[in-house]
């Protein structure tokens, strides 16, 4: 079928029909189907591509439904009321029927060769509004099993790229040149570790190859755009496959430079005990339909680094509530240069670290109002996770989760038992009156 797995060009595509494929209009999202059917009976072609078809190949159900069409992002808005086009690099329109949002792009083809305009010095595509036919378009998509289309006029697969043929076989492989394909946008190499965690396929040779080799080119992705990988990697309910992933092609230490050399060295607790629970209990809450946030995978994540900047501080003489202080800003500040984090999840972030010492002061009114912080619970989580490591007593996680389970009263004579341990320290002597001279 395919000339060339590096060439411009390829043969008649195959065409899969109905009887022999698994994909049923009963699993297509309702919406998805309206913009097929109204790009249709406008004139134009229209396809459901990528994920959504690769999934319903699988047997899965798709997150999310993109369309495909040769209609141009101004038709495509003329057609639909509730249109809007967005991107720059990349332009797309979001259609949205109430909650529901069905992403539509234009066939695309890959730059011409000597067309300079497009990509940088080191080969990275700088823009990629160049519009094509459906041909063109499955050339220009990264990965074999995210290259097929579902085509509404007969309800056949359409491949080009023998993608169903790797999809069978559990293979993850680039289209075209590998070298040249990571080059023009380096985040492929992420999106290749990340399905290949998420399917659980085996990366094909020539794909693989220069990964490490050409995984410096990480550094050329704007930090805002590495940010929306880490949350695709790590919140796509295979985190912890994806980390092992990350770390054989030396990949991770270009999303977390400080934590990948601590990962790297693979002898302190948090990167054999503290970091894998936390991504392994991640999954779980993913798979359980629980919400996750970027402010505790970063906590976890940056941990390792913060204690050692943490101890340079204390070392240096500075209060345990200063060093912490100071260590944290530190630690985000250089976290930033490589992948941006919102306040809305950095503040957060350095709230769960700050209430790791607190947890220790339990007396008096310091356990009744560290338990209504609103950060509390995620704070709680990650000193279970300490305990695991061995960074904290169990029999402290022991008395915040009875504590959390105890009415007002039994709290209180919890926090009343601690005093009374602790031989009267947190109750003041009186003070005996002075003599008149």
């Amino acid at each position: 079928m395919i000339v060339s797995r590096g060439a411009s060009t390829i043969s008649t595509p195959r065409i899969i029909p109905r009887s022999e494929h698994p994909i049923s209009r009963e699993n297509i999202s309702s919406s998805a189907l309206k913009v097929l059917n109204q790009l249709r009976k406008a004139g134009f072609d229209a396809c459901l591509v990528g994920g959504c078809v690769r999934d319903l190949m699988l047997g899965h159900e798709p997150k999310d439904f993109d369309v495909v069409t040769n209609a141009l992002p101004d038709q495509i808005t003329s057609i639909f009321r509730s249109a809007r086009v967005i991107g720059r690099r990349f332009q797309l329109v979001h259609v949205r029927f109430g909650r529901d949002v069905i992403e539509v792009a234009t066939y695309r083809s890959l730059p011409g060769e000597d067309d300079e305009t497009h990509t940088s010095d080191s080969g990275r595509l700088l823009r990629d509004n160049v519009f094509g036919d459906q041909e063109q378009d499955a050339i220009r998509r990264d990965i074999t099993v995210n290259a097929l289309y579902y085509d509404i006029r007969d309800f056949s697969v359409i491949d080009y790229v023998d993608g169903v043929k790797d999809l069978e076989a559990g293979v993850l492989r680039i289209i075209g040149d590998p070298e040249r394909r990571f080059r023009e946008d380096p985040v492929r190499m992420l999106r290749v570790i990340r399905f290949a965690a998420k399917l659980g396929f085996r990366i094909e040779h020539d794909t693989a190859e220069p990964i490490r080799r050409l995984s410096v080119l990480l550094d050329e992705v704007p930090p805002a755009r590495r940010f929306e990988e880490v949350l695709k990697l790590f919140h796509g309910g295979r985190a912890l496959e994806t980390y092992e992933l990350l770390r054989q092609y030396d990949l991770f230490r270009y999303l977390f430079p400080m934590a990948g050399q601590m990962v790297e060295d693979g002898h302190s607790p948090y990167a054999t005990v503290l970091v894998p629970h936390a991504l392994a209990n991640t999954d779980t809450r993913i798979l359980d339909n629980k919400p996750v946030t970027p402010a505790f995978l970063y906590a976890v994540l940056l941990w390792g680094p913060l204690q050692q900047i943490m101890k340079r501080y204390l070392d240096r003489g500075l209060p345990p509530a200063e060093a912490l202080r100071d260590a944290s800003r530190e630690v985000l500040s250089a976290q930033l240069d490589c992948t941006a984090l919102p306040k809305r999840f950095s503040v957060p972030m350095r709230e769960i670290w700050t209430m790791q010492p607190r947890f220790e002061r339990r007396r008096g009114k310091m356990a009744f109002k560290l338990l209504g912080h609103e950060r509390f619970r995620a704070a709680y989580d990650f000193l279970l996770l300490r305990v695991e490591a061995g960074e904290a007593d169990q029999s402290l996680a022991d008395w915040w989760t009875e504590f959390q389970q105890c009415d007002d009263q039994q709290k209180q004579g919890m926090v009343k038992a601690l005093t009374a341990e602790a031989g009267g320290a947190g109750r003041r002597r009186p003070r005996g009156r002075r003599r008149r001279q």
